[in-house]
């Protein structure tokens, strides 16, 4: 599988650290990673998975930077730096407070009048991408006809069959998030089905901001939108993108043990939109952004590649506006 080269080392990175103000006054961390602004072709907003925060990504967004794709990342509520006691540990809300917040964010990134001729790309890994395929499938409208692509990596549309959670357990599960939304319920990966690279497996498992906890509420909503892709509920439309057109780009390893990656290729043959692309690593586990050797560098290339492809001037199509 072909690669590009690393960036070379002496191309200076700007990585600034801010917050988000969300609509209900919640501030959220944020980072920002770009180069040369005059080199500037395309944005991407970044959505993390479960257990997880935009600091646990590698060397994916320095790479994506160096091609001229400036990443905005945010950890969702209830995720890394926004942990700030235990209670808050994966109390995220309900799936319109989660993906009220990804409206924040893309709305605080199309704000930027100085960027306003950039195009705007959407990215989410594990829990992070099934957000936004649904997001994809049934966010503001206004806001979906500015962006230029949709891209996930190893997206959670469901689990493996031999993993899946008994109905009897789901209902139950549903039942009580309603009772005792914000109560806690640790949900423990098995490290070692994270990667193949055992010392991003370690890091991982001895991060304290990682710390596989969710709310009921949570929980329940993640299952949910999984549910609504896998079923049918949740579609993606064609037309629906920035110049009238829908485009979306999945990256999965047939080897993932946390997500099923037979569901996700169900979903995507079903998906009617004339520009996708489901990209199948062989044998590669859940975070491709980190897999061993040059594979890591192999994804940052595909992802790059992908966005630039599409980041040209729109032919015959009129930018929406807010």
């Amino acid at each position: 599988m072909a690669t590009s080269p690393s960036p070379p080392p002496n191309l200076a990175l700007s990585i600034s650290e801010g917050t988000l103000h969300t609509d209900d006054h919640i501030p959220l961390y944020t980072k920002t990673w770009t180069n040369n602004p005059e080199s500037l072709t395309a944005r991407l907003v970044f959505v993390h998975g479960f257990s997880d925060h935009i600091n646990c990504y590698g060397t994916l967004f320095p790479s994506l930077a160096h091609r001229g794709i400036k990443v905005y990342a945010y950890d969702q509520r209830g995720w890394g730096q926004n942990v700030r006691s235990p209670r808050d540990r994966g109390n995220t809300g309900n799936t319109t407070r989660i993906l009220g917040d990804l409206t924040c964010m893309l709305e605080s990134v199309l704000a930027r009048e100085e960027e306003s001729h950039i195009p705007l790309f959407l990215m989410g890994h594990s829990m992070g991408g099934g957000e936004v395929l649904w997001y994809a499938a049934n966010g503001p409208r206004e806001i979906r006809a500015r962006i230029r692509g949709i891209l996930c990596e190893s997206p959670f549309i469901a689990l493996p069959r031999n993993s899946r959670p008994w109905k009897s357990t789901v209902l139950l599960g549903k039942w009580a998030s309603r009772v005792l939304p914000q109560r806690q319920m640790v949900s423990k990966l098995d490290t070692s089905k994270m990667c193949r690279d055992v010392e991003v497996c370690r890091e991982w498992d001895e991060d304290p901001l990682c710390h596989d906890t969710g709310t009921l509420e949570c929980l329940t909503a993640m299952l949910d939108r999984a549910g609504d892709l896998e079923e049918g509920r949740a579609v993606i439309k064609e037309g629906e993108g920035e110049g009238g057109k829908t485009r979306v780009w999945i990256g999965f390893g047939t080897g993932d043990q946390v997500v099923s990656y037979e569901a996700c290729e169900k979903w995507f043959r079903r998906l009617q939109v004339e520009d996708k692309e489901l990209k199948a690593y062989e044998g590669w586990y859940h975070k491709l952004h980190s897999e061993p050797g040059d594979d890591k560098r192999t994804f940052a290339h595909d992802v790059a590649q992908w966005i630039l492809d599409r980041s040209g001037p729109l032919d015959n199509a009129v930018k929406p506006r807010l």
